[in-house]
């Protein structure tokens, strides 16, 4: 199997360099870099040789496979290796090698986590809920979210994150509909909705929490949807568990919404898999048939988006357990009016 995705050669041989290709046998493995890692891959590879290529990675794996005695098929993911890249591979290995597409097998393994992985998703998990919590004071009208999302960010460094899972999201007021919006130079405002999305990197591993608060006294309106996304998100928690299907979660968050007359305005999935990557297998979306099993690490994130009112998210970080999920994020789940 030649594996390119950089989570995955991590995953398998410990390597965090971003230029490297591991070829994995039956008989050994070898990670292909280049010098700028040769340190680096010294202290981090385990259970394979290091090859430190001088004509490039692919040329020089394409030629280690040609020069193997009997023909060979190689497994490879088509999802992370272009075009141009495969057919430099195929050029380089000639018939003597045959390509065979992958179906997702090392993202597979990821999906389960072993007590380790948990244990380090656990202080992502509570290092990202401490960030919020202690946020909480500047969140406030006349503050911009691009001033917050930086404060956010720079908390995590100073709690030892190596960095953000993904990019802040700070939405006030009417963007906070936008699912993924990017935080502006607008300024937070009293009687607003403020959506707060964000992540962070601990020992390779990624956190990803996000709440929702209203600056002010929040009317009846805004109570109650936030009453509906909290109960969609228990509901789909209370779903969790070995043996069912990702689509019977999200079924369970859609279902409570709809009770409340809100699930046309949930226009995401519910959650997806966590892990080195912020979005892993599985998808917590409609209909989608993976079976959850225990030691996965899943985030529960129900919404609803009303234009020109705003949006509400509550989400979660979840590990599962032998009979069902515990809670890994921390921060407190009530409604805050700030």
């Amino acid at each position: 199997m030649l594996v390119s995705q950089p989570a995955n050669i991590r995953y398998l041989c410990g390597f965090s360099g971003s230029a490297g290709v591991l070829l994995v046998a039956t008989s050994e493995s070898i990670l292909f870099t280049d010098s700028r890692y040769t340190f680096q891959a010294r202290e981090e590879v385990s259970g394979a040789r290091i090859h430190i290529a001088k004509k490039g990675l692919l040329r020089e794996v394409g030629a280690i496979l040609k020069s193997r005695k009997s023909r060979t098929s190689v497994a490879y993911s088509s999802s992370h290796l272009t075009v141009a890249q495969m057919e430099a591979l195929q050029a380089a290995t000639g018939p003597r090698v045959r390509w065979v597409k992958d179906a997702s097998a090392v993202e597979t393994l990821r999906a389960v986590k072993d007590d380790a992985e948990v244990a380090a998703m656990r202080e992502a998990a509570v290092l990202i809920s401490r960030v919020f919590e202690t946020a909480l004071s500047a969140i406030k009208p006349g503050i911009s979210e691009l001033d917050l999302a930086g404060r956010l960010e720079l908390s995590m460094k100073r709690r030892g994150a190596s960095g953000p899972s993904f990019e802040t999201i700070v939405a006030s007021g009417a963007r906070s509909a936008w699912a993924h919006a990017r935080p502006q130079t607008k300024l937070l405002g009293k009687g607003e909705l403020v959506v707060i999305d964000q992540g962070a990197i601990l020992h390779g591993y990624c956190s990803d929490l996000t709440r929702t608060v209203f600056l002010g006294r929040a009317s009846r309106k805004v109570r109650r949807l936030y009453r509906a996304v909290l109960e969609a998100q228990e509901a789909a928690k209370k779903a969790i568990r070995p043996g069912v299907t990702a689509g019977a979660i999200d079924k369970a968050a859609r279902s409570t919404l709809k009770q409340h007359g809100l699930d046309q305005y949930f226009t995401h999935s519910t959650g997806h898999g966590l892990g080195l990557e912020v979005h892993e297998m599985p998808r917590i979306g409609r209909d989608e048939k993976f079976v959850i099993q225990k030691g996965m690490v899943l985030t529960v994130e129900p919404g609803v988006y009303l234009e020109g009112l705003g949006g509400i998210r509550i989400e979660d970080d979840v590990v599962v357990t032998e009979n069902g999920s515990m809670d890994l994020t921390t921060a407190p789940r009530e409604f805050l009016e700030l």
